[in-house]
């Protein structure tokens, strides 16, 4: 409506750009943040610590045991390395396939886990500037 109404009264279209947080790795339900309580990834962190937070603290939509996983499969909604390879991965149809694996239960937690592992490692390598 601000859109519509704006040129009208002598204002300009608004921008207005849509985005989507990085969920906090205890859940979907809240963003990550550096200043509350809850382990968050810094660029300034170790390899080893990034690993360790992932496994720790990285929510998982997969089973209660491994038997229920294989029954049921993983909830990608709600399982949180699923959610991050979502903004990092860049293969689309690997990212497909580690949905379809993954959700059908072939794919176990801990592999989707070491996926993200190598991924944020990638993006936290330390590169020169071209200019």
């Amino acid at each position: 409506m601000t859109r519509d109404v704006a040129p009208r009264i002598g204002y300009a279209k608004p921008a207005l750009i849509l985005s989507k947080f990085f969920p906090a790795l205890e859940g979907a339900t809240t963003k990550m943040s550096s200043s509350g309580p809850s382990p968050t990834i810094f660029v300034s962190d170790s390899a080893a610590d990034v690993a360790d937070k992932i496994r720790k603290y990285a929510f998982s939509g997969g089973g209660e045991t491994k038997a229920d996983h294989e029954k049921y499969g993983a909830n990608l909604d709600v399982d949180i390395p699923y959610q991050y390879l979502t903004f990092l991965l860049e293969d689309d149809a690997e990212l497909a396939a580690i949905a379809k694996e993954y959700g059908e239960g072939r794919m176990m937690s801990g592999q989707v886990k070491d996926k993200l592992i190598d991924i944020v490692r990638h993006f936290m390598t330390v590169r020169p500037l071209a200019f």
